[in-house]
């Protein structure tokens, strides 16, 4: 047994968690002007503070201003101030818990309709049937670019810390670039960036090695890390092992372990492979798997609503249980257990047959409940998922039309602004 549910979890580089209960990232998409964090996000993290949680993981927060997996999504780089995110780390650290701040770059997985660029390893497309024409039309990065966005992890880590944030986590899962990189189906490079996984796994190793080296010795460093694709002849479990090894010696502190992206999103519990049911914990076959050999602590985030499924996977070896959607619906889930209780209440399920609209409705879902929460309201778990749909594109419509007043526009066709725009 990895540990008690609410003891504490000391880490590689110093810090302590209260105990073994995390916040998992889920993506607010609630960026304001200038996609910062305006008072939404340090509301809603006050809420999550005061709920017995040992450590909160904020959504995604986008390393590259031209590349975001949504309009509303926040940007943390070197030209963006700094007092919005030092409040929202304060507001999640009010209560007692750890405050990381999960730093991704989208890749290919990029609204049609957004501006920017749309980069992947690879011209792969997403491919999501009648769907597909969602997403952007990707270009392979060039050497440059790929050494550019490693860069970019770097600041965004640094200026994290800078922020008052306790750590960061590294998003190389879902499909998102890190992750694309290495899936043998989307990176078809024949460069040092292609081919073994060694190769593929090349620019998650130097985003790490970069961002332990941007920060202090004592800020935590995390990676998300898929422990399938859940596609035939993708990344599996056999590659996860090899990836935590290699992440190791760099001086990690934790991997969280998920699954699946847009194309299998096996992370909202349906997913294309049959070992990932629509029950709590999603993937702990695979975990219990990968914590038999992994030299770094795990994580494992997916479906788990109730304390005996927590303390199942402690049991198992994993070191940390990690809550997402739960928390929209219960915010004080962590305070609930340790008192004897549950959960009262959980999302209306989308029973939809088309799995990639059932996945972007259920998305849509925990989005109105996180909206609820940092406007002091309560959960709404009833809420019929069409409702949800119809509500979030509102929103997503709005903040499209903030981002693209606030993006720059490239300057002219000189080769830095067309190598900008891939």
């Amino acid at each position: 047994m990895s540990g008690e549910l609410f003891s504490p979890l000391p880490l590689r580089s110093g810090p302590v968690l209260r105990n073994r209960v995390a916040k998992a990232a889920m993506e607010e998409n609630m960026a304001g002007y200038g996609q910062l964090p305006d008072r939404h996000l340090p509301a809603l993290y006050r809420r999550w503070a005061t709920g017995g949680a040992g450590l909160l993981i904020t959504g995604n927060v986008m390393v590259h201003a031209e590349a975001l997996t949504g309009p509303g999504g926040v940007v943390l780089d070197d030209a963006s101030p700094l007092e919005p995110f030092a409040d929202w780390a304060e507001a999640g650290k009010s209560g007692g818990a750890a405050m990381w701040m999960q730093i991704n770059h989208p890749g290919r997985q990029v609204n049609a309709d957004m501006p920017g660029v749309v980069w992947a390893p690879s011209a792969v497309g997403v491919q999501l049937g009648r769907h597909s024409s969602r997403f952007g039309r990707p270009v392979a990065m060039t050497p440059r670019q790929i050494e550019a966005t490693v860069e970019r992890f770097a600041v965004t880590a640094a200026r994290a810390e800078q922020a008052g944030f306790d750590g960061v986590e590294v998003h190389a899962a879902h499909g998102y670039l890190l992750s694309q990189f290495l899936s043998p189906l989307v990176n078809r490079r024949t460069d040092a960036w292609g081919g073994p996984l060694r190769n593929r796994a090349r620019m998650l190793l130097d985003v790490v090695r970069a961002v332990r080296a941007a920060v202090s010795p004592s800020f935590a460093v995390a990676v998300k890390l898929n422990s399938a694709d859940f596609q035939r002849g993708g990344f599996d479990a056999d590659d996860a092992r090899q990836v935590i090894e290699m992440l190791a010696p760099l001086g990690v502190d934790l991997v969280e372990l998920s699954g699946g992206s847009y194309e299998s999103p096996a992370m909202s519990g349906r997913p294309a492979d049959a070992r990932t049911q629509a029950r709590e914990a999603y993937f702990l076959d695979l975990a219990t798997d990968l914590v038999r050999t992994s030299p770094l602590p795990l994580m494992l985030t997916g479906g788990i609503t109730r304390r005996d499924t927590a303390e199942r996977v402690l049991d198992s070896g994993v070191a940390l249980i990690g809550l997402g959607t739960a928390l929209a619906v219960t915010p004080d889930l962590p305070d609930r257990w340790r008192g004897g209780r549950e959960a009262d209440r959980q999302l209306r399920p989308v029973t939809w047959s088309d799995k990639a609209l059932a996945s972007t409705a259920g998305m849509a879902q925990v989005r109105h409940q996180l909206r609820r929460l940092a406007r002091g309201a309560g959960p709404t778990p009833g809420t019929h998922p069409a409702w949800a749909l119809l509500s979030e594109r509102r929103h997503q419509r709005r903040a499209l039309r903030r981002y693209r007043a606030w993006l720059p526009e490239p300057a002219g066709e000189s080769a830095e602004a067309v190598d900008r725009r891939g």
